[in-house]
């Protein structure tokens, strides 16, 4: 900067910051560093509203305490929304002094996705909102240390658990991915009529082939343990539960083997150990941290609970009230067609759930006039109170499609920086 003293005083909605001009021409916010390139007055109040020569002040009429949480990025590195502001009018503080989504915490960015995807607009970029609730998580989380090993542990925590945030965290998603699909393939085949000969014929290969497995899932489950901010929150997430149920039951037949006892001969032991093993499939679910479909159909999923609440408790006032009714007509008022299929209401209670569901088997089915009726206003009266809710759900699950879109091009677009430099 040609012209002024060699402090420069930022006003920033009355708030007053002084910084020498070599910081300001290394400042991490982008139109304060351009600041220093300026080589008259006029260039200065492109970048600001005003300026006062004689004390060397720069005025920006901007949100004062907005820029104080962007300043605790600028000293600290961690940017959040302010508590109380509009999620949007922070982030177009944000775009105004150069700053991107990119630089959030991630709860904050999925607040923003969630801000976005709530305005129901379906192609939004960035650029769109260059215009013009506090979360708890947000504010409560746990901060993480600023040293070389803090830094390296938040660095493999996101390898591990955000498989979009880089491309080492791609490539052992990737690698995960297969071992997923070959323990399901082994599992699938564990099933088969002629699994048990083939086995015996290459017991070895098969062996090695679900110790290899079983070591990547221990590895991968250990050291996301390991790294974890919160170790409490990781052990009560209910995927890491699972996958710990899928892990524990092959080491505990290894001790139970090594200790004498053959698989088959465990009685109640041995179901609970088959039962434990078949959960195996549960680790599909891992799947859906990298297919967008199913993130988008477990978003939707937790946040229409009330909607799938209440598409259940239509159900089972409809079956309870209909299966009663089906009871009565074909066996309870014993008008020479006693319906065997129908000897109890919970008996009914399945003709009713397969008739409102359109399913219809043809397992079991009215004889009687009153019956058929019955069936028929099942049948219309099922139809409608399932289609009740499902509007509710589908614009759901619209918005959950666009905001993970949204955040997958943006991780897209950090992924193709990182492989530029």
């Amino acid at each position: 900067m040609k012209f002024g003293k060699s402090i420069c005083v930022l006003n920033v909605g009355g708030t007053r910051y002084a910084f020498t001009r070599d910081v300001i021409r290394d400042f991490p916010l982008r139109r304060v560093s351009r600041l220093h390139a300026c080589a008259s007055e006029k260039e200065v109040l492109e970048l600001c509203d005003d300026y006062d020569r004689d004390l060397n002040e720069f005025f920006f009429d901007r949100h004062a305490q907005a820029f104080m949480f962007i300043m605790l990025y600028v000293r600290y590195g961690k940017l959040r929304f302010v508590p109380g502001v509009c999620e949007l009018s922070f982030y177009t503080e944000m775009l105004y002094w150069g700053l991107e989504s990119a630089h959030l915490e991630f709860c904050c960015q999925r607040r923003l996705d969630d801000r976005i995807s709530e305005m129901g607009v379906t192609n939004l970029s960035e650029e769109d909102l260059q215009a013009p609730g506090d979360d708890p998580q947000c504010i409560t989380e746990q901060e993480t240390d600023p040293s070389a090993r803090g830094q390296w542990l938040e660095k493999m925590r996101k390898t591990f658990e955000e498989p979009n945030s880089s491309v080492a965290a791609q490539l052992l998603a990737s690698v995960s991915v297969v071992f997923v699909i070959v323990s399901m393939v082994m599992l699938c085949a564990s099933t088969l009529p002629d699994w048990d000969t083939a086995q015996r014929n290459t017991v070895e290969e098969h062996r090695t082939v679900e110790a290899v497995c079983i070591g990547w899932f221990t590895a991968e489950c250990m050291v996301r343990f390991l790294v974890a901010r919160n170790k409490w929150y990781f052990l009560c997430r209910p995927l890491n539960l699972i996958d710990m149920a899928a892990i524990t039951p092959y080491y505990v037949t290894m001790v139970m083997a090594s200790a004498g006892f053959p698989g088959a001969g465990l009685g109640a032991a041995g179901v609970a150990l088959r039962v434990l093993r078949m959960m195996r499939v549960f680790w599909l679910m891992k799947l859906a941290r990298h297919f967008l479909g199913l993130q988008t159909l477990g978003l939707t999923l937790r946040r229409c609970y009330r909607e799938m609440v209440m598409l259940l408790v239509f159900v089972c006032v409809a079956m309870a009230i209909y299966s009663a009714l089906a009871q009565l007509l074909e066996h309870g008022l014993d008008l020479g067609t006693r319906n065997p299929d129908y000897a109890s209401i919970p008996a009914a209670a399945w003709w009713v759930i397969i008739s409102m569901t359109t399913v219809g088997y043809g397992d079991v089915y009215p004889v009687t006039v009153g019956g058929r009726i019955l069936g028929g206003l099942c049948v219309v009266s099922g139809i409608v109170l399932l289609a009740l809710p499902i509007t509710f759900i589908y614009h759901s699950f619209v918005q959950c499609y666009q905001e993970l879109k949204l955040r997958s091009a943006r991780y897209t677009r950090s992924l193709s920086a990182e492989i530029l430099q």
